[in-house]
């Protein structure tokens, strides 16, 4: 089942935000913001980077969105056509997405191998090569062994060569000879 969702959620380590100056520097107004906006721009991509706008959006009074909007504050997003942009986040998204690509990728092969090997046809199955018939081949199922002592027996008897029209096989001498007396 395929969910094309945006990721709920990005990681994110204490010690890498509470260790940036610009951060350590900030009033307590200032990471407010700071932590607004990063949840908005994980949520929707960007915020206005107009403070009448931004506090529009974030629904503050624009007095405190004026004061609050320093430079360091300013610091962790990049500015585009009038919009803030987290770098960081972007790059977090971005990784989050080649990751579930390659997960996608990685759980098709896989489909696509274990179909294939299920398609085999019983007869076909049957004249493979005993350690060819298990998942894996170095962990045999329960029971495998005498099933595989069984195909090979079997296997051998039916590659064995006719003389004079007649098949060599116990069980076929039987039949003969019961149906014959």
């Amino acid at each position: 089942m395929a969910q094309n969702r945006k990721p709920p959620a990005y990681q994110e380590y204490a010690a890498t935000i509470l260790s940036d100056r610009n951060f350590r520097l900030m009033t307590l107004a200032e990471r407010g913001l700071f932590y607004s906006m990063r949840l908005e721009c994980w949520q929707n991509i960007e915020v206005p980077a107009s403070e009448n706008d931004l506090a529009k959006y974030l629904g503050y009074e624009s007095s405190e969105i004026k004061n609050a909007l320093s430079q360091r504050v300013k610091a962790f997003f990049n500015l585009n056509e009038n919009l803030f942009k987290c770098p960081e986040l972007d790059d977090y998204r971005q990784h989050l997405e080649q990751q579930k690509a390659k997960q996608s990728a990685g759980g098709k092969l896989g489909a696509a191998s274990t179909n294939g090997k299920s398609k085999i046809p019983l007869k076909q199955a049957s004249t493979r090569e005993p350690a060819m018939l298990s998942g894996n081949p170095q962990v045999p199922r329960q029971g495998e062994s005498e099933f595989l002592v069984k195909l090979s027996s079997e296997k051998q008897s039916q590659n064995q060569p006719l003389e004079n029209g007649n098949i060599q096989d116990e069980w076929v001498n039987e039949y003969d000879r019961a149906s014959n007396g």
